[in-house]
């Protein structure tokens, strides 16, 4: 296993990070303890979660893979062993403390002590923002192109409680996720000025169908030290070729819940295809192919990995044996300026 720091911090970090959401809804305890076990046994000391999981997300299951991971830490004992991540969940959320999710003193320290709590655990190594609560361009948007405008609480409000938890000892970093440059760099400014904590990280979509990425956030990621945590290394397993043709394999997460549409327009099932076939072409599985192209990325300090299956995670495990030379570089920048960018 290799290791990356989180941002500034001393805090190494496995490269590869365990996803969680699916615990408690696609996958049972059991499955979720099974996961846990398999990812220490080959060095992955990396968790993230949040408070909405898991997904499809209802009032009915809100918190319960806390809830699971909590109870496997106080099983195995093991909480000096993992770097643990939750997050905060922002607007849109009605169920969520009565609607009450801007980022503000009050819904901050509320949201991290149940948090907590579900957890067992007196401390989050990272805590996060899970996205914006000000006005902001949503999944499936290359970018805004109008004004919003601003709903959110006060940045340095929400800058400052964040502090406070890292002065209590309940949070030792915190990160942004489904940010945009601007505001990655609104916070840093702010917390500069304040003199506490930047945000360490920021964990937004990455995979070779979505490369946005790399436009603006990456240069921030690497002279800012706000690493990427990327979550859909392999575009919610659209990049196994399992969905190609229109196919909906049973108990697959879209044949589920089909209302994420991100990763199936005309040039994203287009782009799929010629991923697919260039993997098949070199040999590999097409996931491995795509999680070891995001491994491969400077700017990326752990990439997360959502397994419903064990297996799905040996996928990713594979991926850090695989050397992307420069012939395959070059026919993957190839297909990048080709498909640029299909589900953003």
């Amino acid at each position: 296993m290799q290791f990356r720091k989180l941002g500034t911090t001393n805090t190494e970090v496995s490269i590869l990070c365990l996803g969680t959401m699916t615990w408690g809804e696609q996958n049972t305890r059991e499955e979720g303890f099974a996961q846990m076990d398999h990812a220490r046994e080959h060095g992955i000391n990396f968790f993230d979660t949040a408070e909405m999981y898991p997904v499809d997300v209802r009032p009915e299951t809100y918190g319960h893979t806390e809830v699971i991971i909590g109870e496997w830490l106080k099983a195995r004992g093991s909480r000096n062993e993992i770097v643990l991540a939750s997050k905060i969940c922002g607007p849109g959320r009605h169920h969520v403390r009565g609607g009450d999710t801007r980022f503000d003193r009050k819904t901050i320290h509320e949201a991290c002590e149940g948090s907590l709590k579900r957890l067992q655990t007196d401390y989050l190594d990272l805590y996060q923002l899970h996205w914006p609560d000000r006005g902001w361009t949503d999944f499936k948007s290359l970018g805004q192109t109008a004004p919003i405008e601003d709903v959110g609480a006060d940045r340095e409000e929400t800058v400052a409680a964040l502090n406070e938890l890292m002065v209590a000892g309940k949070i030792r970093s915190w990160g942004v996720s489904n940010e945009s440059a601007w505001g990655t760099m609104d916070y840093v400014a702010r917390a500069d000025r304040a003199g506490v904590a930047r945000p360490v990280s920021i964990q937004n979509a990455y995979s070779l169908l979505n490369r946005k990425f790399e436009f603006a956030l990456a240069e921030i990621a690497l002279r800012d030290h706000v690493g990427l945590l990327a979550y859909a290394p392999i575009a919610a397993g659209v990049l196994t070729g399992k969905y190609l043709d229109d196919a909906r394999p049973a108990g697959a997460r879209n044949t589920l819940w089909p209302s994420n549409t991100r990763y199936f327009g005309h040039q994203a099932k287009a782009a799929t295809r010629a991923y697919v076939d260039l993997a098949a072409e070199i040999g590999l599985a097409p996931e491995v192919l795509a999680h070891a192209f995001v491994l491969k990325q400077p700017f990326v300090t752990s990439s997360i990995v959502g397994a419903t299956a064990i297996w799905h995670l040996d996928r990713a495990l594979e991926a850090l044996s695989v050397t992307l030379d420069e012939d395959i570089h070059n026919r993957l920048e190839q297909l990048h300026r080709e498909y640029l960018a299909p589900a953003p």
